[in-house]
């Protein structure tokens, strides 16, 4: 049988990971904006280095926060240089250190994906917690067709990699389920392809916009 992971595993290996993952650039918020007016609170759970953060904090009040420090301070930089400014914490989306309903939406974008089933369902108790009555909720992970499905399945859909990370594959009937309290506003199956030394490989996420009831 697997040995599940330790809290402090996990840690170590997003601050390997953060060793050399790159910026990137910022991605698009479009969605967001679609949804939140100008000036609202705005929680980024599970930041990385900001590529999401960045463009929100020119719009939101926004906070970051994830378990990786090295991610926080390559955020913090990217932000500083572009003459922004986040609000940025050291934190686990499981145990959430903001009071309830504290906040107008939450981008939780290819995090989910990276915890087993009981915290996944931690995380989503917490986002209902802090999320205020209304608020939104904007979530996308890896769904079950991806070309980086498999390994060692310790849970359904749920992989470990060599590196100590946790892979899950979600179904959009999963994250029906976790979204048990929301209205779900839209709820995609994207699809697509990727070529990788010569032959093409599908990609698959799911990814939703919800509001707390």
């Amino acid at each position: 049988m697997t040995t599940r992971p330790s809290l402090i595993t996990q840690v170590s290996a997003w601050e390997q990971e953060y060793n050399h993952v790159t910026w990137g650039g910022p991605r698009s918020i479009k969605t967001i904006r679609n949804h939140l007016p100008q000036g609202s609170r705005v929680l980024d759970a599970g930041c990385g280095n900001g590529r999401h953060l960045l463009p929100l904090s020119r719009l939101y009040r926004t906070v970051g926060i994830d378990i990786s420090k090295k991610a926080l301070v390559a955020s913090k930089t990217y932000l500083e240089k572009s003459g922004q400014y986040s609000e940025h914490l050291v934190s686990s989306i499981t145990e959430l250190p903001f009071d309830n309903d504290y906040f107008d939406g939450i981008i939780c974008y290819g995090v989910l994906q990276h915890l087993f089933a009981d915290n996944r369902h931690a995380a989503m108790s917490e986002f209902k917690r802090v999320l205020s009555p209304g608020g939104f909720l904007f979530f996308e992970a890896f769904g079950v067709g991806d070309m980086r499905y498999g390994g060692e399945e310790v849970e359904p859909h749920t992989f470990l990699r060599n590196s100590g990370l946790i892979y899950h594959y979600f179904t959009a009937e999963e994250v029906e389920s976790l979204l048990e309290d929301f209205e779900i506003i839209e709820l995609e199956n994207i699809r697509s392809q990727k070529r990788f030394r010569g032959k093409l490989y599908p990609r698959h996420m799911v990814k939703s916009v919800a509001r707390l009831r």
